[in-house]
């Protein structure tokens, strides 16, 4: 097993180096559900600067929603990082949290982290304050316990009601996107229903059933509604300003994994996606 590898530290850090394409066997980057046959020559490459550097907490004035012994929401601004990566060894959710007790998991890179945003989407997150709580949450999120919503902007005439359910995976001709896939991909499903039709965009909502990387921002994209702004996605549209994409992690809900209350939070649009939205609504009052 790769995860038994000298140098290799936890099963998480085996799968990331199997998904950036790290991993190769007989010289071909496999995809993890890969299956080994007797004499296969299995070589992985290592970061040169993994585990250089021990985490240390920072003050970044990380908005805490909810927070008890076991478990934090947070609501997690845009341009922010969830965890430490190559390029990002400082200035991320993690190290906002590590004063606040996030704990738990078998990533030491990822103390208490349960699932993530991206960069550039801001909204509500779930961590976790300890092992038993992480396991917990984690064994929630994959039996699809944990409710969460977002907000988006899109462009085109949106249907009333829409399901996706195409697997995602990472894309074979551009490493650092996303792509619907017709064989191997991992099951993917969202849920989206149109809040608003504003001229040629739509604000709408969508629910996810599972959490891949980029999950909504795909699927949008694959229905041929793209996210208004999206820099990856969006088909080099007009941001009209943005800056970044029109996506807001807004509604999350779930049973405490202690105590069994029902627990619902809500996070408003921030400043910049208001000021997004005010603006599409102008233009399309502006063309009638």
């Amino acid at each position: 097993m790769l995860a038994a590898a000298d140098g290799m530290e936890s099963r998480a850090e085996a799968q990331r180096l199997i998904e950036a394409g790290s991993v190769t066997v007989n010289g071909e980057a496999r995809p993890k559900r890969h299956a080994l046959a007797t004499g296969d020559v299995v070589e992985a490459v290592l970061p040169p600067d993994r585990g250089a550097q021990e985490l240390k907490a920072e003050d970044l004035g990380v908005p805490v929603v909810y927070a008890d012994d076991r478990l934090l929401v947070v609501d997690k601004p845009a341009g922010m990082v969830t965890h430490p990566s190559r390029g990002h060894s400082s200035g991320t959710l993690v190290h906002g949290l590590l004063g606040a007790g996030a704990g738990g998991g078998d990533d030491p890179e990822r103390p208490g982290i349960v699932h993530r945003l991206d960069r550039d989407t801001s909204g509500l997150l779930l961590v976790a304050r300890d092992e038993r709580t992480h396991r917990r949450l984690s064994r929630m999120m994959r039996d699809r316990e944990i409710g969460r919503r977002y907000l988006a902007l899109v462009y085109g005439d949106f249907p009333p009601a829409l399901t996706v359910d195409r697997p995602l995976g990472r894309d074979p001709r551009r490493r650092t996107r996303q792509a619907v896939l017709a064989h191997g991909g991992r099951d993917a499903v969202t849920h989206f229903r149109r809040l608003e039709q504003i001229g040629a965009v739509a604000l709408v909502e969508a629910r996810l059933e599972t959490g891949r990387t980029h999950q909504v921002r795909v699927h949008l994209e694959s229905a041929g509604h793209p996210v208004f702004g999206d820099p990856v996605y969006g088909r080099g549209r007009a941001d009209h300003g943005l800056g970044r994409q029109f996506l807001h992690a807004y509604a999350l809900e779930f049973d405490h994994p202690e105590t069994g209350e029902h627990l619902a939070f809500d996070s408003p649009l921030p400043p910049d996606l208001e000021t997004a939205l005010a603006g599409a609504r102008a233009r399309a009052a502006g063309d009638g």
